[in-house]
């Protein structure tokens, strides 16, 4: 899921977001929406980490689609078309990061943990202008911010877009009927392709296996449905579950925790 270089080349001071076009190293703001709220299809000339200290976001991309929940954040890699959809009312803070500054930070969009320290330098960050210097206590507060976002791994909350038709299709139907649970052979025969040649197709048009792609686009369901108060009980339902144990299984192996615990998040915690 790279960047295409010339979309950032294509970017200019005529960008309806030219106010974050690197006015300084690394630049933070501060937002909120309301539940509901889609942002317009839009880029930045800078990279950006987008994360809300409470509420949940589904960000999409030509490459694919995340859900962004608290104690989350989404690497934008520079120039990234996206559009940002507002599952609940969100308390959005965003870091800019110039060019200048993205050694060894991610090329690719992707979501990542955003642990206490990384979160503090966030919220810190919200406070600093625009004419800090490189030694001083702003710049070092930036620089170490950088830092922990360099350290952090990538999290399995992304629904890469397959580039054929048919797959694609296929795709929004499970996005759509998460419940489904129609087996790979099956759909293979509908398409009318060997079930050999569209797992194969999967994984070289989205980098996962046709499995692990509905699981991933359950969970994301699970995580929008989750965030708007529904009970663990219909939500396991919903999404083609024979029980609460065997979501809440699912959820603890793709995330680390129950669904119970991960929303503890959802508390204000500014």
């Amino acid at each position: 899921m790279r960047q295409d270089p010339a979309d950032a080349k294509a970017i200019g001071p005529s960008d309806p977001h030219d106010l974050d076009a690197g006015l300084a190293p690394v630049v933070a703001k501060a937002r909120d929406y309301p539940a509901g709220q889609v942002s317009a299809r839009h880029r930045h000339p800078t990279a950006q980490l987008v994360y809300a200290v409470e509420g949940v976001m589904v960000v999409s991309t030509a490459e694919g689609q995340w859900i962004v929940p608290p104690t989350r954040g989404i690497w934008l890699p520079i120039g990234t078309w996206h559009t940002v959809r507002m599952v609940t009312a969100v308390r959005m803070r965003t870091v800019y990061v110039r060019g200048d500054a993205l050694a060894g930070l991610p090329t690719d969009c992707r979501v990542l943990a955003v642990p206490p320290l990384l979160r503090e330098l966030i919220l810190a960050a919200m406070d600093i202008g625009l004419d800090y210097t490189p030694d001083s206590r702003a710049g070092r507060v930036m620089r170490l911010l950088l830092d922990e976002v360099r350290s952090l791994p990538e999290l399995p909350l992304a629904l890469p877009r397959p580039q054929s038709a048919d797959l694609r299709k296929l795709c929004e139907r499970l996005r759509a009927q998460p419940a489904d649970n129609t087996p790979a052979e099956a759909w293979a025969e509908r398409l009318g392709i060997d079930p050999r040649t569209l797992q194969r197709r999967f994984v070289r048009e989205t980098g996962l296996s046709f499995g692990r792609w509905r699981r991933q686009a359950r969970l994301a369901a699970a995580l929008e449905q989750l965030a708007q108060g529904r009970r663990v009980l219909d939500v396991a339902l919903d999404l083609g579950y024979e029980s609460p144990t065997a979501f809440a299984t699912m959820f603890r192996r793709e995330l680390g925790q129950p669904p119970s615990a991960f929303y503890g998040a959802m508390l204000k915690q500014e």
